[in-house]
């Protein structure tokens, strides 16, 4: 797409959505459902319009409620303000702070490096070692600042092969380079599946099954899930890859040890603010994982994911970098990097879903589809699978904004647990390999040069497939068995 059809675009769906707003408003009776429930149909069609076309920021969008509801008479301002403080965006923010003390003293490019001077040093070794490094580091911090920190890498691992940028690569030279990078891009998205705070769209998810059935979700229990989907899903990307679209069969990289060890070089011994940040990040991740367990031994709930995470969060700010200086780990102005739009776009979603419980559209809709089909549970939920493919085209985050609330409706039509159909739609709502556009990681892996787009086309076509597969064998086995009671 071009920059002016874009723009043209985005122009669009800037008048498209007040228009569309208007046009609910006036044709949607305001006794439909109950009173008030024509108002949040009508903002909520002119938020998913802006989201899908992206026509302002999507945080901008976000903010719509907070202004419209009250407006509408639809909430109070306390209301409407109470899901933008939801302990789940609190979560996400002692997340964020733990990824940005790791990035700001590069501990996670030592752990990458490390890992992928284990691995070995054959093509496939060492595509092995980047798949490792990706998906391990992205299971904790930003799947896009994960890419971007082992794009560099790779591509000094990619100049090894041909050192003078003139000279063309031969077919498995080529292969091994695609190969590369498009394991990059693809581990930084499956790695953000195995933890709730990963990526955003579990997140999400969280928020919304709080909100709706105030049921916390388990960090321990996500990644009995997450963890074997990840697993199994990174090492069909490794199979796809290497062994049937582009195989390489270099048995080894010469200068790629000398490479790696330059890398570590630079970066020196590990200072003590290294080990401050490791020891809080291990921390805090132990307690998310045997936070139930710790809280049987004391007797009360005294732990939960949210201020085990704020905790370690907070400890990154009061923590001495340096004893002396009185420098601590992180200061304010690093939070100038912090992802406050993925928090206020958090915010958004739960509110508009909250208004859209309170009038009865979700549980009609959900009724709906339920009345309309005759098809049991499983075999629903592999079509709502298969349909969040859109994820190609749209924010994976507005996905589940707009779908979730949409699947519990359907799950309390059905009467089964909508964890059953909600997760497993999350999962795949990360799931966008085919084009650059689908997520950041794809983007800037694309961005290297070193793809065509039919190259990401073809891998990606197989590996959605595949990764459809993986999540809803997961949904029929794992999901019913990790969440029986």
């Amino acid at each position: 797409m071009t920059e002016s059809s874009f723009s043209s675009l985005r122009v669009a769906g800037f008048v498209a959505g007040p228009a569309l707003f208007v046009l609910v408003l006036l044709t949607v009776s305001d006794q439909w459902i109950s009173p008030g429930a024509n108002k949040v149909l009508a903002l909520a069609v002119w938020m998913i319009c802006w989201w899908v076309l992206e026509a302002v920021p999507s945080p901008v969008t976000a903010l719509i409620p907070l202004v419209g509801f009250p407006f509408l008479g639809v909430m109070k301002i306390s209301a409407a303000a109470a899901p933008y403080a939801n302990p789940i965006i609190f979560l996400f923010m002692g997340g964020f702070m733990i990824a940005l003390a790791l990035e700001k003293h590069r501990l996670h490019e030592r752990i990458a490096l490390n890992l992928i001077r284990i691995t070995g040093t054959s093509g496939n070794g060492i595509i092995f070692g980047f798949m490792l490094a990706t998906g391990l580091i992205s299971m904790w911090i930003s799947n896009t600042a994960t890419a971007m920190m082992m794009l560099p890498i790779a591509i000094s691992v990619i100049k090894l092969l041909k050192p003078d940028p003139q000279a063309e690569m031969n077919r498995q030279e080529r292969n091994f380079a695609l190969s590369l990078m498009l394991m990059v891009g693809y581990a930084a998205t499956l790695g953000g599946l195995a933890t709730i705070i990963g990526t955003p769209p579990n997140v999400v998810f969280a928020g919304l099954l709080d909100q709706f059935y105030q049921q916390k979700l388990d960090f321990g229990k996500w990644m009995l899930v997450g963890v074997p989907v990840m697993v199994l899903t990174l090492i069909a990307t490794y199979v796809v890859l290497t062994q049937i679209l582009y195989p390489n069969q270099l048995k080894k990289i010469d200068g790629s040890e000398e490479m790696i060890a330059k890398r570590l070089g630079e970066l020196g011994r590990m200072r003590n603010v290294e080990k401050w940040v490791l020891a809080i990040f291990c921390t805090t991740s132990l307690l998310w994982i045997f936070q139930q367990p710790l809280n049987l031994a004391i007797g009360k709930d005294v732990l939960n994911d949210t201020n085990i995470g704020m905790t370690g969060g907070l400890l990154m700010f009061v923590v001495p970098a340096d004893w002396r200086k009185g420098v601590m780990i992180l200061d304010w102005s690093d939070t100038t990097k912090l992802a406050w739009g993925i928090l206020l776009l958090f915010g958004g979603g739960l509110c508009l879903a909250q208004a859209m419980e309170n009038t009865g559209i979700i549980q009609e809709i959900g009724k709906w589809i339920a009345a309309q089909s005759a098809l049991n549970a499983w075999l629903i939920l592999i079509l709502i699978v298969a349909g969040v493919i859109l994820s190609e085209f749209m924010s994976n985050v507005a996905l589940v904004q707009i779908f979730v609330p949409v699947v519990f409706g359907i799950a309390s039509g059905l009467g089964v647990n909508p964890i059953l159909l909600a997760m497993p739609v999350t999962l795949s709502a990360s799931i966008g390999f085919m084009f650059p556009i689908a997520t950041p990681p794809n983007a800037i892996v694309f961005a290297s040069g070193h793809i065509k787009m039919a190259e990401m086309l073809r891998a990606g076509v197989l590996l959605d497939l595949i990764c459809i597969l993986i999540i809803w064998l997961a949904s029929i086995t794992l999901v019913p068995w990790v969440y029986a009671a």
